[in-house]
């Protein structure tokens, strides 16, 4: 072998030595250019650190200016909300939620309706409001229960719930939606507190303003929905449990001060208020019923409009037809008058199916127009209010009190 081993050379000891000689006086004698020569930046390191120290002391300033912003908005609509009877008040209240989002929490609240009467007041155990720092307009909100309602010197009505939570987006000037979600919501009544009103495994209430339509042509999508509800104060039949959505428009409500009902009322008939129901289904059990049509208020304040309701399995929920205060119609008394009827006019009879012989379905098919929902059979009858004469197809109903 040549002494050559994977690219190295044997070199001798005296060769060693006169490198290790010569190597530190060539270290010693070698320069750098200026521009070659290293060099250390420590502002390279601080600059990032200084930047961040202080965005977060601009961040600080900036959530507790959006902190007492959003105290000073809210003691503002407190006093406005006082100015139109309604008195707000926290037993204790916390503004938190730093760095990212702003909380106002609010324990033993209440609030006084003055423009009732006789005035209400209303308590719940607590509410959490809570807002985004940098998304102000959308604010939601969870409501611990329970909740009571009380007149002045009565025994309070009691709300229960296992989950309550609303949102609003928009601002007093230019609303855009709210939202109330509520999950097993209970209500009982005042004497005895035991006493059952209403009941719901889950409810849902949302409003959105229409684009565009604010504030000179207001126009406010409304959308209910209740589900597995129960209202055995109502009636009888309401005792068993019900889905319900509705989804309407609601035209001329122009402004959302506080006034009081009555006042509200007034000014939305005066301005050619409407509301234009779309579609509100009903079911419960076998029975279905669908509804459509447009409702006002007269000038006396009374209701005026017409609704087509569409339903399957009606009769049975008509045992009698009210004729006001003069007493009821028994469907039964009247199955003379409609075999007379049916023999009267020509052809009539052959709109009674077969299945609807009986007294209540036979009125029915009389009143209405025969109609198919949702793949079932049924019948189609218009409810007219007239100045707040109500009436079912050609039957008086009685009279609707006024609103105002």
């Amino acid at each position: 072998m040549d002494g050559r081993i994977a690219g190295f050379s044997r070199t001798s000891p005296e060769s060693k030595t006169s490198e290790s000689k010569t190597t530190p006086e060539f270290n010693t004698r070698m320069t750098y250019h200026d521009d070659l020569r290293p060099s250390r930046r420590p502002w390279l390191i601080a600059t990032p650190l200084a930047v961040v120290v202080a965005l977060g002391i601009a961040w600080t300033f900036l959530w507790y200016h959006a902190a007492g912003e959003a105290e000073a908005r809210l003691n503002e609509w407190r006093t406005q909300q006082a100015k139109g009877g309604h008195t707000f008040t926290c037993g204790r209240q916390q503004i938190g939620g730093f760095p990212f989002r702003i909380e106002v929490r609010c324990v033993a609240a209440s609030v006084e309706l003055r423009d009732t009467q006789p005035p209400l007041s209303i308590a719940v155990k607590e509410i959490l409001a809570v807002a985004q720092v940098w998304d102000p307009k959308l604010i939601i909100a969870e409501f611990t229960g329970p909740l009571t309602a009380a007149q002045a010197g009565g025994a309070p009505y009691t709300a229960t719930w296992t989950l309550a939570q609303a949102s609003l987006r928009g601002t007093p000037a230019q609303p855009e939606r709210a939202s109330i979600v509520v999950d097993g919501l209970r209500l009982t009544g005042a004497a005895p507190a035991s006493t059952l009103l209403f009941d719901s495994k889950h409810s849902e209430f949302h409003a959105r303003m229409q684009f565009g339509s604010w504030p000179s042509n207001p126009a406010i999508d409304l959308a209910v929905k209740l589900e597995k509800a129960v209202a055995p104060a109502v009636h009888a039949y309401t005792a068993q449990p019900f889905d319900a959505d509705l989804l309407a428009v609601l035209h001329g409500l122009k402004d959302f001060s506080v006034k009081p009902l009555p006042v509200r009322l007034r000014e939305w008939q005066a301005s050619g208020g409407k509301l234009e129901i779309q579609s509100a289904r009903l079911a419960q059990g076998d029975a279905l019923a669908n509804t459509t049509g447009t409702l006002g208020l007269s000038q006396q304040g009374r209701l005026d409009g017409t609704l087509k309701v569409a339903a399957v399995g009606l009769e049975r929920y008509l045992p009698t037809v009210s004729e006001g205060r003069g007493g009821a119609l028994s469907l039964d008394r009247a199955a003379p008058a409609l075999d007379a009827i049916a023999r009267a006019v020509p052809g009539l009879g052959a709109r009674l199916a077969p299945q609807q012989q009986n007294v209540q379905a036979g009125l029915l098919a009389l009143l209405g127009q025969p109609a198919e929902i949702e793949g079932k059979r049924g019948v189609a009858v218009p409810v007219r209010f007239t100045d707040g004469t109500a009436s079912f197809g050609p039957i008086p109903l009685g009279q609707v009190p006024p609103l105002f």
